[in-house]
Order: C-alpha cells, then structure tokens, then sequence
C-alpha cells in the first residue's frame, strides 16, 4: 500500500518568492504569474512585485548600506567569494535550469555558469582595488595635499534585461555590490499569452536570491523582486533614497521611463548602452564597470611645504 501510494505522488511545487531583507515573502498584492518552460509547459508561479514591495525593498537596502559600506574592501571581497563558492555549489542545478527554460545546450549553459561564477571571483578580488584605480594623489599647484578617495553612493536599482538572466544579473549587479553599495535588483516577468512565454528570468533570479540566502551577503545588500518592468521603473526613477540605476539592454520605453523620471531627482542612471556584449570579459571584467557607481571625494589637506 505504502508503495503504491508512493510511486502515485505528486510533486511538491514551487513558488518563486520575492527575496527581501535576508527573507522570501511573497507579493503583498498577491499576484503571480505563470511561468513556462521551453518546451511551453507550466513550470512555477513568479510573484509579480509591486509598488509597495519595491518601497519594502528600499527600506531593507537603505537600513543595511552603511554598515557594508563602512566595512573594510578586503572583508567586502571575502563575503563575494563566499558568494562565489555557493554559486560553484549549484553550478548544476543553474545549468539545468537554463537548459529547462531558456532551451540552452547543456554545453552553452555550462559556460555560462562558469562565466557567471568567474565574474563574481572577479569583482571579489576588486574590492580593496577600487581606490587605488579610481583614487589617488592629485597634482595641485599650491601648498597643498590633495587626494581623492571613492566612496558608495548607497541603494542603487538594477534593472535586467530579458536575455541571459543570470550573466546579466551578475555582471551589472556585482559591480554595484562591491562598491559598498546595496542593490534592489528587478527581474523582469512578463504575462503568460498565446503570443509568447514570459521572461525565464524569474526561476534564476531566485536560485542566485537561494545562493545569497546562503552565504555570507548581510540581510538587505541584495534584494531581487520579480515584476513588470513597465510598472516598476517609473517608481524607481522617482523613489528619492534611490540614489542610482544600472541597466543594459532595455527596452526603450523602460530606458526613457527611467532617464526622464531621475533628472527630477539627479539620479544617476547608467544603463551602458554602448556596452559590448555580456561575454566581453575585458570590459565587463574592468574596474570602470564600478566607476558610475561610486562617488569620488577630493580632500585638500595643508602641506607643510612651501
């Protein structure tokens, strides 16, 4: 009997949560979607974000910022790597999804994870370099010591693209982190139609937000909300503790919802539209991916020379 019952059960379902302050809470507004794998059958629900859990998401990110920012490059690299380690742990299961989902070869999606993988070892290891590359001594003509220093901005919006969700995520998203900055990370879902398959976004996005969960990132550095994109940047370019976006590749109508409604607030936008592709190392790879997320402070100190 007991055999019986047991090659008749079902399987456990997943519901793809939202990731927020250390946490998975589903949409306040109780929405989800349906998400579809490659071959266009129902794979899980996605909660579909709102206004007032992106609200939720800036205040979880703004409390946590200062204390990462104020801790020391090296320990910001060590706590990347760990990040790192738990990604090279799922390699598998992030491989097996792309393949499910996307429609990769298992031979694409394994190089993509492992590109994925080797670029957060990347930025793990820019933490305590960021200052030397983008800082230093500044000549002056005067009795003066003068120096400029980097320093995090504070909450930064990331905002996806539709393809390679998890290179995408990694890449612009990394960055932002190991800057000392806290970053709200949107992965774009679109509604189930017979016209096309909602983004493959949502069930990668959270298997990285599940690898977060489990390393050392403190609780509200990393935030991932799965949502419409349409409804979500204009409350991005608006929300004031905002302080910047990263994007690339985006539609236009999100690129200009978001670049018209931060010149209200000066917020800074980057959305690299002139970014090579995903798989150039040199550029993605390169300090000056950080540089738009960081401001630079120029200390004059008086020189005992004359």
């Amino acid at each position: 009997m007991s055999a019986a019952m047991n090659s008749g059960r079902v399987e456990v379902a997943k519901t793809l949560k939202l990731y927020v302050n250390g946490a998975f809470p589903r949409s306040e507004s109780g929405r989800t979607v349906l998400v579809f794998d490659a071959k266009k059958r129902a794979f899980a629900h996605a909660s579909h974000a709102s206004r007032k859990d992106l609200r939720d998401a800036v205040e979880a990110a703004s409390a946590a910022q200062p204390k990462w920012a104020a801790a020391t490059a090296y320990n910001r690299g060590q706590v990347l790597y760990r990040l790192a380690e738990m990604l090279e742990a799922r390699r598998a299961e992030f491989a097996s999804l792309m393949v499910s989902i996307e429609g990769r070869s298992k031979a694409e999606a394994a190089k993509e994870v492992d590109r994925a993988i080797d670029r957060c070892v990347c930025f793990a290891g820019w933490t305590d370099k960021i200052a030397a590359v983008l800082g230093g001594k500044q000549p002056v003509a005067g009795p003066y010591f003068v120096f400029t220093m980097p320093e995090a901005m504070g909450t930064v919006a990331v905002v996806m693209p539709d393809e390679r969700p998890l290179l995408s995520m990694v890449s612009l998203m990394l960055p932002v982190v190991a800057a000392g900055n806290s970053a709200i990370v949107v992965a774009p879902i679109t509604a189930a139609s017979g016209k096309g398959k909602p983004a493959a976004n949502a069930p990668l996005a959270i298997a990285f937000a599940e690898a977060v969960a489990t390393s050392d990132v403190p609780a509200g550095i990393i935030n991932i909300l799965t949502g419409a994109r349409a409804e979500l940047c204009p409350w991005i370019a608006s929300h004031r503790e905002i302080a910047g976006v990263a994007g690339a590749r985006l539609p236009a109508a999100d690129a200009k919802a978001l670049e018209l409604g931060a010149a209200e607030n000066l917020k800074r936008v980057c959305l690299f539209h002139d970014a090579p592709a995903l798989d150039d190392d040199a550029f993605w790879h390169s300090p000056f991916a950080i540089q738009p997320f960081v401001d630079l402070k120029t200390v004059w100190h008086p020189s005992a020379l004359h």
